[in-house]
């Protein structure tokens, strides 16, 4: 064990003594009773995290083929957001932002890290989890982490009590440096920080969504009494698409919309968790997912409906994604919202909301919680957002209100129009590229079909002098600027 891990396996130690002490303070009725009191008020939180779903792949944002009752009801008992983002479509990079508050390549997270990599989260940055338990927060995680698929990258020793999953996405074991030798037994399922089964076979993925609802149900069962934080990162409907047999040909979209279904089951599991433990009214709810559809992949890949394009791009289909959220006692029901905000915002919002101190090292994302509660003229705080992709490319800027997006020349990947591929087979995409600098306005044209750069000159100086303090900080390959900002991802040092 390093001396790092050693420091985090000692301050995990002290944090749970000090937990242990909060839970028994009754016995002191001076400040006992105010302690317990205090940490009964703090909300629980609950997030839903799922993996290529499409911002038109729920029932209330236009879905087809299949219905999705669990998430329409959450959506009819809290908000359903259209303008939700996050800051990179592509795996790891989109999950790092989620549990970083960070624009993934701060943190030097880029892309979709794959077992051949040595490097993953680093010690020093801050998670959720690790935000939560200064409250002392019971923490844990079902699903797929891919942020660092070795031990000391993995979500125990970054803040979370219990993990049970995949550490990367369950189409990459071949892609081990191994696998080709023959020497690498396939796809491993991780308890804590050990493999409890390698060689994950199509029976063993068909229980993915089932065994990751099934701990959160237990996770929630067991903390009832306690302030909590669960994270369920599903593998799905990222392909290889498996299904339960609970689920295995019920709708008419096949088996993408049988996975949906079974997705949306296991929200359903959840919601129904939280009402029999009798914490629903005081649990967030978030619902989201990492980035928009695998396009390529047809009728296995979901759809982004009127949006342009899809996952690996920085179009609005590949960024924009399904968002919900349920809190009874502090969000208004049946609501619809297009404030724009996105997943780095969630954690300097949750650490306002239960009073816990941000990391000392520099963050991207603002507490936006007047825009999530729909406050009278709440704006959101931010100037403009960013939008990076590939090897630190800064594609895109976009203004805080969601209405304009600027785009810079960059390469993209596209289908051109033409169909995806069948039963999991995809077709190759074409190389197009952005040739000069466009505008949208994504309030009259969501499509980003119009390019109206010409007529809106004032919004084009205001994004590009945004977009030149982003090169600054964190740099962008495309115009070869280093930038100031950037830390480094933790790394394990070369045998």
């Amino acid at each position: 064990m390093t001396t790092q891990m050693f420091a985090r396996a000692f301050a995990r130690s002290l944090c749970s003594i000090l937990c242990a002490v909060m839970a028994t303070a009754w016995l002191c009725p001076a400040t006992g009773c105010a302690a317990a009191d205090a940490a009964k008020q703090l909300p629980n939180i609950v997030i839903i995290f799922c993996d290529d779903m499409g911002h038109a792949d729920v029932g209330c944002f236009g879905a087809q083929g299949y219905t999705t009752p669990h998430l329409d009801r959450m959506a009819a008992q809290g908000v359903r957001f259209t303008n939700f983002h996050v800051p990179q479509a592509v795996c790891s990079a989109s999950r790092a932002a989620l549990m970083t508050g960070c624009y993934p390549n701060r943190i030097g997270i880029h892309g979709a890290l794959s077992p051949k990599v040595n490097h993953g989260i680093a010690d020093g940055e801050m998670t959720l989890a690790e935000l939560v338990k200064q409250k002392g927060y019971a923490t844990g995680m079902a699903g797929k982490w891919h942020l660092g698929h070795h031990p000391q990258f993995l979500p125990v020793h970054h803040g979370f009590d219990e993990y049970l999953g995949l550490p990367y996405s369950n189409d990459m074991w071949p892609l081990h440096p191994e696998a080709k030798k023959g020497t690498y037994p396939g796809l491993p399922m991780i308890e804590g920080d050990k493999p409890i089964k390698v060689g994950l076979d199509h029976k063993d993925q068909e229980q993915l969504t089932t065994q990751y609802t099934e701990r959160a149900v237990r996770f929630i069962e067991k903390n009832k009494d306690r302030p909590f934080f669960f994270y369920l990162a599903h593998s799905m409907p990222h392909v290889p698409l498996h299904v339960s047999d609970k689920f295995r040909g019920k709708t008419a979209r096949g088996l993408f919309g049988d996975v949906i279904s079974e997705i949306d089951w296991s929200v359903g599991q959840v919601l129904a968790a939280l009402e029999r433990c009798g914490v629903a009214g005081n649990t967030w709810v978030i619902f989201a997912s990492d980035n928009g559809p695998w396009l390529s992949y047809g009728d296995h890949a979901g759809s982004a409906g009127p949006l342009r394009e899809g996952k690996g791009t920085e179009w609005e289909g590949g960024t924009r994604v399904p968002c919900i959220m349920r809190w009874p006692d502090k969000l208004s029901a049946g609501k619809s919202s297009d404030a724009m905000f996105m997943t780095i915002d969630l954690l300097p919002t949750i650490a306002k909301l239960i009073g816990a101190k941000l990391p000392e090292h520099k963050i991207d994302g603002l507490d936006v919680w007047p825009v999530i509660a729909g406050n009278q003229g709440a704006k959101n705080p931010h100037e403009a957002y960013a939008f990076y992709y590939a090897n630190n490319q800064l594609q895109g800027v976009g203004t805080a209100d969601g209405r304009w997006k600027l785009l810079f020349p960059h390469a993209y990947r596209t289908l051109g129009g033409r169909p995806g591929g069948k039963d999991g087979i995809p077709v190759k995409y074409e190389q197009r590229g952005v040739e000069q600098p466009e505008l949208y306005d994504l309030q009259n044209d969501v499509g980003e079909t119009k390019n109206v750069i010409a007529g809106h000159p004032d919004i084009v100086k205001q994004l590009e002098a945004f977009a030149e303090k982003m090169r600054a900080d964190l740099g962008d390959n495309l115009t070869k600027r280093k930038g100031d900002g950037v830390r480094e991802p933790g790394r394990i040092p070369e045998q």
